[in-house]
């Protein structure tokens, strides 16, 4: 390949990004920090703040992946692999400048640069804003995947929206959750770069008109879709892959037109209409709000994503001498599309649509190529959260799709008649279009009847999926259904937040565990070692006096660092029983009052996680959490036995700091109800110990790590439905359990809000009369399980070995292996762990090694 003779607009090419000088150095830094200052930021060091430093080391780092950004789409664009579209209307990014530091090997570099200009790069690595595109597991699983893909090589990319808002701040005033809008880009964002060339036409309402050549979706408005282009690096591969998320933008005519009155001052304020589509994130996990807005939203990311995929898809260098391509045939051999959840499950009609309306192909051979090219993900089972958009909406906004939706579920009711002859209960049951009250459009089923794969997130759960509520459909296309368990890449949960316990695994095992994490499972020969233990127990507590000192700064309560850190750190929800943690701590509470000199193994408790701003009972829960705490903390007779701390506008950069400093890490959803969890893997790594129930993934870490190494308790799957079958009374286990009763009751009566009695009067009225998720059923065991830990925990050998065998367990946590199985069984593409050349290496080297 190299002896090809080159044109010059190649040469030019490729001088443009080889001219870039190599970047690990120093001095170099210090040079392109300074030039930043001036000709970016307009300062000199007299005038410049710290956020203009940051801003100026953030370019810096960024002007080290460009060259590798570049050149990374310059080989997709040679070689064209199938690439593969990652669809989500959530990407919790979380910070960026540590990781890309780290992800291109120039951490050090930097840190030393910045020491020498006389800056703590820590204070500058503070001052950027997260990312906070997401809700909670799975806006960050994206996020990790995303760092997944490109570290094996993949051509991928993230596609999602641009919010302006991303998830709310949170804030504890007088016990209570207050929603502050999250401006994360009033300062401006260095790693994005927008591409108003790109630019790209989305259509709303209108209708639908029948020609002579097939439908037309017509008298359409429209708003457009400029894209923001952020960098994804791979770990130490030279990739760099591409985040690209939407922003809505009026079109110049917007209503211009309707405006004959000459109010055109009226016409231009009223262009915030078409661009309130990209302003701000939904914030609810786990529930489903059919907004207008909503639909829109979700809409606006496929519709702009798939003209991009297959604009890609034509003009991709492909071996022959055609400008484009022109045949489909080749689509799901080159393209393939993963629906993160149902959100963006609009990207089916709309593929269909395209390829029917615009592209010219009969019914069938769209169909095949829709199946054959997309799959989809499901992350939950609980009802609330799936969504079921009425026909008459998708009618006024979306009526081609709507026609396209009901021919579907014509062909797909024909084929469940044909394997099913006169089992219309059945034909009721799989139609996509719920009849009952308002008629739906069930957007699972239309995924799976249109996905060539269906996965769930855990083993657990993709069994309930095939036994439970996709039962019919796993009965008729039981190929299709997959589990790809979740994991959490190493690099941020690992390396990046815990750098002092990624040291000391290194000096043990060295440092290929950052790629390869299974390679953990060698920390298994050193836990006899003395030694060992002693270095893992000084990093736990180091960073534990780091989180003492920040709870001291943030909140003024001084904790003890000896006391076990017992951690619920996730979205506030009744599923995940918060109120069972709390229970326990209002039975800690009250057995130190009833014997206070008896031996007590002292705890630190902290819990935090955003309440959905119109979840009523969660904003209660956290109300409790915080007045218990109140009382608890400011009792002599406790001192710091005990503590509670509501950890405020918990999010991913506040979890970088609690995780490493764990001690013991909650998990305790009513089983079949948490669909994986990813917080569960992040503190397996970190060497926290787990109590938890065998729900999600704490089932498959329970298989690596043993049953000696995890605290087990409550209730199995099939418990929870023989429990329901019988009928479940709470009055019984509040009637039968004294310390159970007398909890519930200083709750009801008042104890924890004597200001105002009835303060918690629902919380009662809800976990007495009507608790989905059987709190008191697993009441005991949950005491029982907690007493255990704190005997563990008083020898610190014991517990530390256990902590070392979670860590040396937890290989299979990365979200590298589970996108190597995405990318296997799934996708068709091969992972690679091979290296592109640097952007100073001449690109011969690469062709020569071929």
């Amino acid at each position: 390949m190299s002896s090809k003779p080159q044109s010059d607009v190649d040469k030019r090419k490729q001088i443009s990004v080889r001219g870039i000088a190599q970047v690990e150095n120093v001095a170099n830094v210090k040079k392109t920090f300074n030039r930043h200052v001036h000709y970016t930021l307009v300062k000199d060091r007299n005038v410049a703040t710290p956020r203009d430093y940051y801003f100026a080391l953030a370019h810096t780092v960024k002007d080290h992946l460009v060259s590798r950004w570049i050149r990374t789409q310059q080989h997709y664009y040679e070689t064209d692999p199938k690439r593969v579209y990652y669809l989500s209307l959530e990407y919790y990014m979380g910070r960026s400048l540590t990781n890309t530091m780290i992800n291109l090997g120039i951490q050090n570099a930097c840190d030393e640069a910045m020491y020498q200009l006389g800056l703590d790069i820590e204070e500058l690595e503070d001052l950027e804003e997260d990312a906070g595109l997401g809700n909670g597991g799975l806006g960050r699983l994206a996020a990790c995947f995303l760092d997944s893909m490109a570290t094996l090589g993949l051509a991928a990319y993230g596609y999602g929206l641009r919010y302006e808002y991303g998830i709310f701040a949170q804030r504890i005033r007088n016990g209570e959750q207050v929603e502050e809008p999250d401006e994360w880009l009033r300062f401006g964002n260095p790693w994005e770069k927008a591409r108003p060339e790109y630019m790209l036409p989305v259509n709303f309402y209108g209708h639908v008109e029948k020609t002579d050549k097939g439908y037309r979706w017509v008298d359409t408005q429209i708003v457009f879709a400029m894209p923001y282009d952020s960098p994804v690096p791979g770990f130490g591969n030279n990739v760099v892959n591409t985040m690209r998320l939407w922003s809505a933008k009026s079109p110049n005519s917007f209503n211009l037109q309707f405006f004959n009155d000459g109010d055109y001052i009226q016409a231009v304020l009223d262009r915030n209409y078409a661009e309130n589509i990209s302003r701000v994130l939904y914030p609810n996990d786990n529930f489903f709000e059919g907004k207008e807005l909503r639909l829109k939203q979700e809409y606006f990311l496929v519709a702009a994503t798939l003209q991009d995929i297959i604009r890609r898809f034509k003009s991709s260098k492909f071996g022959c001498r055609d400008p484009v391509r022109t045949s489909f045939d080749a689509f799901p051999e080159k393209v393939a599309i993963q629906l993160n959840d149902t959100h963006p499950s609009l990207a089916i009609p709309e593929l269909m649509r395209i390829l029917i309306d615009v592209e010219g192909l009969p019914w069938d051979r769209a169909w095949d190529i829709t199946i054959n090219t997309c799959a989809y993900t499901n992350h939950t089972v609980l009802p609330e959260a799936l969504e079921r958009w009425p026909t008459s909406l998708l009618e006024h906004i979306l009526p081609r799709h709507l026609q396209i939706i009901y021919d579907i579920n014509y062909h797909h009711l024909q084929n469940v008649a044909k394997c099913y002859p006169g089992d219309v209960d059945r034909m009721r049951r799989m139609s996509l279009v719920e009849e009952e009250g308002e008629k739906r459009v069930n957007m699972a089923f239309l995924s799976i009847v249109c996905s060539h794969a269906i996965n769930g997130v855990a083993a657990i759960h993709s069994d309930i999926l095939k036994a439970d509520i996709f039962k019919d459909f796993y009965e008729m296309y039981p190929e299709r259904f997959q589990n790809k368990t979740n994991g959490i890449t190493p690099r941020r949960w690992l390396l990046l937040c815990n750098p002092a316990l990624a040291d000391a695994i290194s000096e043990k095992i060295g440092d290929s565990w950052a790629t390869h994490l299974d390679h953990l499972s060698k920390l298994e020969e050193f836990v006899n070692d003395p030694g060992f233990l002693r270095t893992i127990q000084s990093v736990k507590q180091e960073n534990k006096l780091k989180l003492a000192s920040l709870i001291k700064h943030d909140y003024g309560v001084s904790i003890n660092p000896a006391s076990m850190y017992d951690i619920q750190v996730k979205r506030i929800h009744e599923y995940k029983r918060q109120l069972l943690n709390c229970l326990h701590i209002i039975t800690l509470y009250n057995r130190i009052k009833k014997n206070p000199s008896a031996p007590f193994v002292p705890r630190t408790i902290m819990v935090g996680g955003k309440a959905a701003p119109g979840y009523h009972m969660a904003k209660k829960i956290i109300r409790l959490i915080c007045a218990v705490g109140r009382l608890v903390n400011n009792d002599p007779i406790v001192g710091d036995k005990l503590k509670v701390i509501y950890l405020e506008n918990y999010r991913v950069t506040l979890a970088e700091k609690i995780i490493p400093a764990a001690d013991l890490s909650e998990q305790i959803s009513t089983a079949g109800t948490e669909a994986s969890g990813t917080g569960n893997m992040k503190f397996m790594l970190n060497g926290a110990l787990t109590i938890g129930t065998l729900d999600g993934a704490n089932v498959e870490m329970l298989e690596e790590a043993g049953d000696k190494n995890m605290f087990i308790f409550g209730m199995t799957v099939e418990e929870v439905e023989e429990l329901k079958r019988k009928g479940y009374n709470a009055w019984d286990y509040y009637n039968k359990i004294p310390e159970l009763k007398q909890c519930v009751d200083q709750i009801q009566n008042g104890f924890f809000s004597p200001q105002d009695p009835n303060l918690f009067k629902d919380i009662v009225n809800v976990l007495l009369n009507h608790d989905r998720f059987f709190l008191f059923a697993d009441y005991e065991a949950y005491i029982k399980c907690q007493d255990e830990v704190a005997k563990v925990y008083t020898n610190p050998t014991a517990w530390t070995k256990m902590a070392i065998r979670n860590i040396a367990a937890s290989g299979k946590f990365s979200s590298d292996r589970t996108i190597a199985e995405y990318a296997r069984e799934i996708w068709g593409v091969e992972p690679s762990w091979e290296k592109l050349p640097a952007p100073h290496e001449p690109r011969e080297i690469q062709d020569d090694a071929k």
